[in-house]
């Protein structure tokens, strides 16, 4: 079996819910533990960290693969989704999969995997999962699909789980208030493992500490282990400064992650360092430097607010729900431009209206439909933003939206691709090459 063939395979037996929505969503953990029992239990042959949220656990993961790399621990990161290759999601110490591993795994378990109608992302878990124990990592830094609790990563016994933020997404599948969604990710927390709880947020604290309190679990928040102070912040290029402080010491920490909304993931991160430091793993303050300075680099982390230079600054970011894009349009504020021209393409399972209202009026826009099952058809989104008074053309790709996005914009002015993961795949995709 081919590479392609493969990944053919993967995509086909249930499309990942990414792509194609409510059809590919599978809450059942039933499924991956018969998997990972097939497989010998290769959970067990590896430490790991968890981590679920709305948003930030991306970029959080990132962070401590990272910070754990810098530090000489054979690190395997598990996230998703992948922008343009679907090996982004499972990597050791930054290198992605190599090919032959993905086709070698589907080949000889085809039959198991087909029989048991496993879908997309709890074959991807399997493959990530023996993969790292075959290859004998220190430590996995695992990120939930979505929700927690039956979540096909949930199989594991981490060092530390983590939750980074609670908002509304996926509202139809993880409930329509806060503390229902809380309640899906507090599935994570496990009998006496510590959880850190990386934003406190009143409403659903509560849930968080019935949780622990219920599985002897000891409970940290961020926000009591680390603060941090802005020293120079530069969006474009992207650049940010921070001290951060833990028991009264005190380091710099300067990194290319810029955004506002990267500063509370970076506490998370920094936080988190601190307990595992206290577990017995060797992180120092300059593994904890090294790996904020060049996160990018080390595991492949891109898609928040990426910065790209062509005849003008072009800045991608995947935020596609309102705590997101609340972060990405008070970032667009700060920046200074002549004109902003906005490519934007979304899913079809969002209140459009509620997030394009984040979105600035005066901006040109340029709507487009990734090529995906999900994608929103650009011209119904291009209607219902003009409603809003968001004005612009619709165009049948992304690719077309950007090329002309580049055309109309001068040297002073901003371009800006997002509202969706796919959109700012394609929008990459095509700038890079």
């Amino acid at each position: 079996m081919t590479y392609a063939e493969s990944i053919d395979f993967i995509m086909s037996q249930l499309p990942m819910f990414q792509r194609s929505g409510a059809a590919a969503y599978k809450a059942d953990l039933s499924r991956t533990v018969a998997l990972m029992k097939y497989l010998g239990n290769p959970k067990k042959n590896f430490k790991s960290v968890h981590i679920a949220g709305t948003n930030g656990k991306g970029s959080v993961s990132h962070l401590l693969a990272a910070v754990f790399q810098s530090a000489g621990y054979k690190t395997g990161l598990f996230t998703s989704p992948h922008l343009s290759d679907f090996r982004e999601r499972i990597r050791i110490n930054g290198q992605m999969i190599p090919k032959r591993k993905v086709s070698a795994f589907i080949q000889q378990h085809e039959v198991y995997l087909r029989q048991n109608e496993l879908s997309f992302f709890e074959m991807s878990a399997g493959l990530a999962f023996d993969y790292f124990a075959k290859e004998n990592i220190d430590i996995a830094i695992i990120e939930t699909g979505m929700g927690g609790r039956l979540d096909s990563t949930n199989v594991i016994k981490p060092e530390l789980s983590i939750i980074s933020n609670i908002g509304f997404d996926h509202t139809a599948f993880l409930g329509d208030t806060l503390e229902k969604i809380a309640i899906e990710k507090a599935g994570i927390i496990k009998k006496e493992i510590p959880v850190l709880i990386g934003e406190k947020q009143k409403e659903i604290q509560h849930i968080f500490s019935e949780k622990t309190k219920k599985e002897n679990a000891e409970i940290f928040f961020a926000e009591d282990i680390c603060t941090i102070d802005i020293e120079e912040q530069k969006l474009i290029p992207p650049l940010l400064k921070i001290q951060a402080n833990i028991n009264e010491k005190h380091f710099n920490l300067n990194t290319s992650l810029a955004g506002d909304y990267q500063l509370k993931n970076i506490k998370t991160a920094v936080a988190a360092w601190q307990i595992l430091k206290y577990k017995g793993y060797k992180l120092s303050i300059p593994h904890l430097q090294t790996a904020l300075k060049n996160v990018e680099k080390l595991t492949g982390f891109t898609g928040r607010w990426t910065y790209r230079k062509a005849n003008c600054p072009i800045i991608f970011d995947t935020a596609h729900n309102f705590e997101g894009l609340i972060y990405v349009s008070e970032m667009l504020k700060k920046v200074k431009y002549k004109k902003l021209h906005i490519v934007l393409g979304m899913v079809d399972d969002k209140d459009h209206s509620k997030l394009l209202n984040l979105l600035p009026e005066d901006a040109s826009y340029y709507f487009c439909k990734a090529d995906i099952p999900r994608g929103f058809d650009a011209q119904k989104l291009m209607l219902e933003a003009r409603t809003l008074g968001r004005d612009g053309q619709n165009y049948e790709s992304v690719k077309n939206a950007l090329k002309n996005a580049l055309k109309s914009a001068g040297n002073a002015d901003l371009i800006f691709v997002g509202g969706s993961t796919f959109t700012v795949a394609e929008g990459l995709v095509e700038i890079e090459n």
